[in-house]
């Protein structure tokens, strides 16, 4: 019965991963004109690289990628903006595939009979600049949690990062299901992805491709929108903070967690070590992977990649007080298990405060029933109850703080009636 099991759903999994005719196999590009602006590299930017055989160009890459793990706080480094700005609009889909015209078509006739409500969005202009401006404004649908929620308790805000080509319905419900706990939300659109996508594509490829540079900035920028997100948080009253992720959303996430102390509480939705490994043995990302072989394989694409693997951070990440979920699936084609499994043993030897739990699925059919509906179980509980814990010990430091200084207040009052004595 296992082995049909795992049969059925290593089936279904292929099925899902291939449903998309639209994934457009790209020629490798090296990027290095993507490298020009980026911080703590020194003076590595070469006169010439048009002129850089393939050869050259890894080369160069690979002493970026060392660059960046050494200085990797200069590298994520920003200037945090100065137009944050919540607007009201209705709304929209931004689809994928051409499977999701009837969810289009539907949504588009819910306005037309007034039945959609607008929403808030928080916009910005990303601190990372692209050639495409629709991708440098930021866009995160906010979902403040009610007032009467949030009393009698420190103000608590996550952030949510959905999966790789993510509609801009994707992770809503869950934002949603944090505000009943009194846990306010942003679900931030990734680079590339649905308002932010350029016209120019129908799927959120330029988040990741066979352009090395052109990848990594992506990643640069993701982390930095999502630090800024929250300093916009920390100017509204915010306190306490947190961050989940999925799939590509959930690297994004241990990549910020790694570089932001203010992340206490973080849930990774499937979780990987290298970022190459997973491009180049998942289902999903075939036709990247067709686009490197004629010139790379798995290691060296991994040295190319190192400087956005959450393995190169493992220690930075550790070394802030964190709790911590991982969630991954039995039978996932496109973040292997092992790889998932090696995480978890990493975070062991660090002492990381982590839970984990295991989907009897695979990765794409995390999003079907009944799997979905688990995930959002864990995901839910875990993310309730760690905030929870973060309010007690702030209620608890609080109360000490208070007796400390009632004590001074008492020993100041003794002396002052010792010296009228």
């Amino acid at each position: 019965m296992a082995n049909l099991y795992s049969k059925w759903m290593y089936d279904w999994e292929t099925r899902l991963t291939t449903l998309d005719s639209n994934r457009v196999v790209r020629p490798l590009e090296w990027g290095i004109e993507w490298t020009k602006d980026w911080k703590g590299l020194g003076d590595h930017f070469p006169s010439d690289p048009a002129s850089f055989t393939d050869p050259q160009a890894e080369a160069h890459f690979i002493l970026l990628n060392r660059l960046i793990v050494e200085n990797s706080d200069l590298f994520f480094s920003y200037d945090k903006p100065a137009d944050f700005r919540l607007e009201e609009r209705f709304p929209e889909l931004f689809p994928t595939n051409r499977r999701q015209n009837r969810q289009l078509e539907e949504l588009k006739r819910k306005q037309e009979r007034g039945e959609l409500k607008k929403a808030s969005f928080l916009r910005f202009t990303s601190p990372v600049r692209t050639p495409f401006p629709e991708n440098d404004i930021v866009n995160a649908r906010w979902f403040p949690a009610p007032e009467e929620k949030q009393q009698g308790k420190p103000k608590q805000a996550i952030i949510v990062m959905p999966q790789w080509n993510a509609d801009a319905f994707s992770h809503n419900a869950l934002c949603s299901l944090f505000n009943r706990f009194g846990i306010s939300a942003l679900r931030l659109s990734k680079p590339y992805h649905d308002i932010r996508r350029p016209a120019e594509l129908e799927r959120s490829d330029y988040a990741v491709s066979a352009n090395i540079g052109r990848t990594i900035d992506s990643c640069r920028q993701a982390i930095v929108d999502i630090r800024c997100c929250l300093d916009w948080l920390e100017s509204q009253g915010y306190e306490q903070f947190g961050v989940l992720g999925t799939s590509l959303g959930s690297c994004y996430a241990f990549m910020t967690a790694a570089h932001d102390a203010r992340l206490r509480v973080c849930a990774f939705n499937h979780a990987s070590t290298y970022f190459g490994d997973v491009v180049w043995t998942g289902q999903s990302t075939r036709h990247i992977r067709a686009a490197f072989e004629p010139v790379l394989d798995q290691d060296r694409l991994r040295q190319l990649w190192m400087s956005i693997s959450p393995m190169a951070y493992m220690d930075k990440f550790a070394a802030n007080p964190k709790r911590v979920l991982v969630i991954y699936s039995r039978y996932d084609l496109t973040f292997l298990r092992q790889f998932s499994e090696q995480v978890l043993v990493e975070f062991s030897k660090r002492g990381v405060d982590f839970v984990s739990k295991v989907l009897p699925c695979g990765h794409y059919t995390t999003g079907e029933f009944p799997f979905k509906y688990l995930d959002g179980w864990y995901l839910g509980s875990f993310v309730h109850g760690a905030f929870k814990r973060l309010a007690e010990e702030a209620a608890v430091a609080k109360q000490s703080a208070m007796a400390v200084a009632k004590k001074g207040d008492s020993n100041q009052g003794a002396e002052a009636t010792a010296e009228v004595r």
